[in-house]
């Protein structure tokens, strides 16, 4: 296990999960559709982890993020199926879907823009769906990172597999920043205030 430079390993089992959606390959690296790696990313680097340990069809590390045993994930099985990833990391814990939350991109809202819910339909991002059809729930918390609306004439996969322009990608970076902070609150118990705070 990977653990934190500034903490102690874990006792215990993890009680919650926070995913990071996106594509695995270098060649999808900084496009749309790994807004959810950039943020996983972030979180990582904030607590000073590396998500290098490969297990549940994931890269993973552990942490203790507001005083909770946690799983940093990213899937390692392409977008769409997401869900297999989350769902064996879930059963082998048996974490609640109330307990694992993910962070993924959202073609309606602006470039950057941040949204967090407590639950919801999968909106039309794939690996959502996965996630939310393989565990039959959609009761995980969820932080949506913007990456704007599909510009006319593009095919929607293009789009979401387009990499940030250099000014978007300052954007996204700070995004991440607002992801990081809403994870803390809802991992604090205070949805609530990372909804009004960053949506």
């Amino acid at each position: 296990m990977i653990f934190g430079k500034r903490s102690a390993p874990l006792s215990g089992s993890v009680t919650h999960i926070i995913v990071g959606l996106g594509n695995p390959d270098r060649k999808y690296e900084n496009t749309r559709h790994n807004a959810g790696f950039i943020a996983l990313d972030a979180l990582a680097e904030k607590y000073g982890v590396s998500v290098n340990r490969l297990k549940y069809k994931s890269y993973c590390a552990s942490t203790e993020i507001s005083g909770k045993k946690v799983l940093l994930m990213k899937p390692q099985t392409y977008m769409n199926n997401s869900g297999e990833a989350v769902v064996e990391a879930m059963n082998f814990y048996k974490v609640p879907p109330e307990n694992v939350v993910i962070i993924f991109d959202d073609i309606s809202l602006n470039v950057g823009n941040v949204r967090v819910r407590r639950k919801g339909s999968d909106g039309g991002q794939k690996g959502m769906r996965s996630i939310i059809y393989l565990s039959g729930k959609d009761t995980f918390p969820r932080v949506k990172i913007g990456i704007g609306q599909k510009p006319e004439g593009w095919d929607l996969a293009d789009w979401v597999l387009s990499r940030f322009t250099e000014n978007e990608k300052k954007t996204i970076d700070e995004s991440a920043k607002k992801a990081v902070g809403a994870v803390e609150l809802i991992l604090e118990g205070n949805i609530d205030k990372a909804m009004s705070l960053y949506n």
